[in-house]
């Protein structure tokens, strides 16, 4: 039924945004603006310099949710970033080491 007419009804839309209809303006904002899933948490985290650090980190994240900071949701999500990161760094690690034995192997032969 509608097949043909989405750029016509498109056209209506915006008119009757741009000459005041508030349900239309709101339908035309949410089409253009991306709605956001996601705030900003603000709240402070230690640095993580080595898998060891992960602790404190996540004692921090533990506490800005139980203080209302973060919801659990978003401590949750947060909690990823970190898990992530921790990973990244024990594989940095574990290929610098074994670089090193293997350069010291090949030293040896």
């Amino acid at each position: 039924m509608l097949e043909g007419e989405a750029e016509a009804l498109t056209r209506k839309a915006v008119s009757l945004a741009l000459d005041g209809d508030a349900l239309a303006l709101r339908l035309c904002r949410d089409r253009v603006i991306a709605p956001r899933r996601d705030r900003p948490a603000q709240f402070a985290l230690p640095p993580i310099a080595d898998a060891a650090d992960a602790a404190n980190t996540m004692a921090a994240i533990t506490s800005a949710v139980a203080e209302g900071a973060l919801t659990p949701g978003e401590g949750a999500e947060v909690a990823k970033v970190v898990d992530t990161y921790v990973r990244t760094l024990e594989a940095s690690d574990f290929d610098r080491r074994l670089k090193a034995l293997e350069a010291a192997y090949a030293a040896d032969a």
